[in-house]
């Protein structure tokens, strides 16, 4: 994890896109090395290591997107392999992928999940682009219908869902803490246009500033602390660099004023980040739901009373 932060870090700062799929190698690589057999490992990783699969991350739906214990996409046995049968929402890159990793229900206990690799051009799947306010459809939603999944497409055992769901999401908030430098070079290219004169500007810049510093530390010190990915504490890096995104673009909008919105030529990078800068703090967990499991799972608060 160590040498991926850095690898991203001076992907910023050659001003160069980091790599063309992040959830093969950050997400799928570390569940495969943790919980996938010798064979699966052999079959997936050199191909994720050269780029030839694309994957994404099959987990959220449209009435379970936070709370992925309530999922309802299903896969049932069928013979020795499995048959799915649901719909996925706000797949990143599902419309390019070759792979997914799926979450789906295998048992009527709310935690009894299980984690599949499925081929996202296997017959009965359909992807959906779905567009958004900024113009791009960085999201998609997936439908199953009756898709057949080979046993050896299973990770881990029955059942043993939910616990690589919790791997996999801790290993993702874990790399938002490399973001740190991209929100710098963002700070800078606003203070470029801000004038040194603008006392109260430059006082809301170095409070922007104090906060990517304070991510960057938190970052660094939850690499070197050795915790399982599973650990709920990673969810402190998720909620600071989410609402740390959307307060910086908003600053930023606001210092650029009208020509953020409507400059003519093409828009400013500003006014992209902002456009959709909304779904920061609601992708990979919400903000609300990263503060309950604070509360909750790391300072032990009693639970909200229904």
């Amino acid at each position: 994890m160590a040498e991926r932060a850095v690898f991203a870090e001076e992907c910023v700062r050659a001003g160069v896109p980091r790599q063309l799929n992040i959830v093969g190698p950050d997400l799928v690589g570390p569940v495969l090395l943790a919980h996938g057999t010798d064979a699966q490992r052999q079959r997936w990783m050199p191909r994720i290591r050269s780029g030839e699969d694309l994957w994404c991350q099959l987990f959220s739906e449209p009435d379970a997107g936070s709370d992925l214990a309530s999922v309802r996409t299903r896969a049932r046995r069928d013979g020795t392999g499995w048959v799915v049968s649901g719909r996925k929402v706000w797949s990143s890159g599902a419309n390019s992928a070759d792979q997914g990793l799926l979450l789906a229900r295998t048992g009527e206990d709310r935690y009894d999940l299980s984690m599949f690799a499925l081929g996202m051009r296997t017959p009965g799947v359909e992807v959906r682009p779905l567009r958004q306010m900024d113009g791009d459809a960085k999201f998609n939603e997936v439908t199953f219908d009756d898709v057949v999944v080979n046993g050896d497409d299973l990770l881990g055992t029955p059942g043993d869902g939910w616990t690589l769901a919790m791997s996999t999401l801790g290993s993702e908030r874990l790399s938002l803490g490399a973001q740190a430098v991209s929100l710098f070079a963002h700070l800078d290219e606003v203070l470029d246009r801000v004038p040194s004169t603008d006392v109260l500007a430059r006082q809301a810049a170095a409070g922007l500033w104090t906060r990517v510093w304070l991510l960057r530390a938190n970052f660094e010190r939850l690499l070197a602390s050795g915790r399982s990915l599973a650990d709920p504490l990673y969810s402190t890096l998720k909620l600071a660099a989410s609402e740390l995104q959307r307060d910086l673009y908003r600053f930023g909008v606001g210092q650029f004023g009208l020509a953020a919105v409507a400059s003519p030529g093409p828009p400013l990078p500003t006014s992209m980040r902002f456009l959709a800068q909304p779904g920061q703090t609601i992708a990979g967990g919400t903000s609300e739901i990263q503060r309950n499991i604070l509360a909750e799972r790391v300072l032990g608060l009693p639970r909200e009373k229904n």
